[in-house]
């Protein structure tokens, strides 16, 4: 499913009280592929000079958008600080300032 929205600016620590729908946001393969390199300069950003960066996401009551440091990734979730995670199939699109 591609998604168009106007996505709703939340605070990271809020996150943990969302729920995430099992269905990838992204229809296609090269959507997927996109989001992963992104994810993984985020995430090397972040290492790197804590830069944050702009993740567009959607649980189950819409789009959301937070502004933060990747701290890791893993096959399954993108991981903020303080533990804190979105699961990457929820993620449509990563923006760098």
């Amino acid at each position: 499913m591609n998604v168009a929205f106007t996505p709703r600016l939340i605070e990271k620590e809020n996150i943990t009280g969302l729920r995430f729908p099992e269905e990838d946001v992204l229809s296609s393969s090269a959507e997927r592929e996109n989001r992963i390199k992104d994810l993984k300069n985020a995430r090397e950003l972040g290492d790197l000079a804590q830069y944050k960066v702009k993740i567009l996401f959607v649980d189950d009551s819409g789009p959301k958008k937070v502004e933060t440091t990747v701290w890791n990734t893993t096959q399954e979730e993108v991981v903020l600080k303080y533990g804190i995670a979105i699961p990457i199939r929820r993620v449509s699109k990563v923006m760098f300032p």
